[in-house]
């Protein structure tokens, strides 16, 4: 049976607690505003099945639907989309005893997202969302991002994928990366900007082309979020790393509220220093 789940890192079961933790705070605060009563919901663009296997113990672990269901006081909704049937189906047996107000949707988060669920989630109807952007890799598309900013009624837990990207398109000679995989990182930055941050030839005494490192792009991308998406608040992600210490993405939050940022900033600041 455990074949049917997902097998996860130390650091993946991080960033479900860290996702657990704020989830709590988030929902006890919203369903404490009564004046006037704001209707907050709980969205996973890329929910899976809802159950893992650690790596570590081979034990199941809860995902981030599941978890988000036994948050209490509970959102007010639920709405998870899943690409895949078959992750789908799991999904939706597995939460089909809740006797919560959730919806499932098999398809593309990227179209799912910004033409389903978001328009549920206006400032004006005094609706709020907590979403969660967790790729496999460069599969968001930006535009649901600058969405999500421009609307100013979500926060975002995102997933920068700095594995998929050094992979298979930040090399050191940009020459012979694929056309087709820089596509996919123009969808996910949202224009091609990224080459200029990826690939500098300023201070080379050669003037020859030079590859940036992790964070210099992640810092970037930041400040895009911030200027370009539109979210006030947007802090330091938090770099996930591999048994052997290299980072495989970094957790990106971002906010139009300052109380979420400090939040946010005393969770990361908590797990930051955790070895796996």
């Amino acid at each position: 049976m455990k074949s049917e789940f997902d097998e996860i890192g130390y650091w993946s079961e991080v960033k479900l607690d860290i996702l657990r933790e704020y989830a709590g705070t988030y929902s006890r605060i919203l369903s404490a505003q009564t004046r006037p009563r704001l209707s907050h919901v709980y969205i996973d663009a890329f929910a899976g099945t809802g159950v893992h296997v650690s790596r570590r113990t081979q034990k199941f672990v809860l995902g981030s639907p599941l978890n988000a269901l036994q948050v209490q006081p509970p959102f007010d909704a639920y709405h998870f989309v899943e690409l895949d049937q078959v992750r789908g189906a799991v999904l939706r047996e597995i939460a089909e005893d809740q006797d919560k107000n959730i919806f499932i949707y098999q398809g593309d988060c990227n179209q799912v997202l910004v033409g389903k669920i978001f328009p549920r989630v206006h400032w004006k109807d005094y609706r709020r969302g907590l979403c969660l952007m967790d790729p496999y890799g460069l599969d968001l598309d930006w535009n649901v991002i600058r969405t999500a900013g421009e609307m100013g009624s979500i926060e975002i837990f995102l997933n920068f994928p700095v594995m998929d990207m050094n992979r298979n398109v930040l090399w050191r000679n940009s020459d012979k990366i694929q056309e087709d995989q820089m596509k996919r990182m123009t969808r996910f930055w949202g224009d091609e900007t990224w080459r200029n941050v990826a690939y500098s030839a300023t201070g080379n005494l050669f003037g020859l082309e030079e590859k940036m490192d992790n964070e210099t792009v992640a810092e970037a991308f930041r400040q895009r979020i911030r200027q370009v998406a539109g979210f006030a608040h947007v802090p330091k992600p938090l770099p996930m790393r591999n048994t052997k210490g290299s980072i495989v993405y970094y957790l990106f939050f971002a906010s139009p509220k300052p109380v979420a940022d400090h939040i946010v900033q005393d969770i990361f600041s908590t797990y930051a220093n955790r070895r796996s």
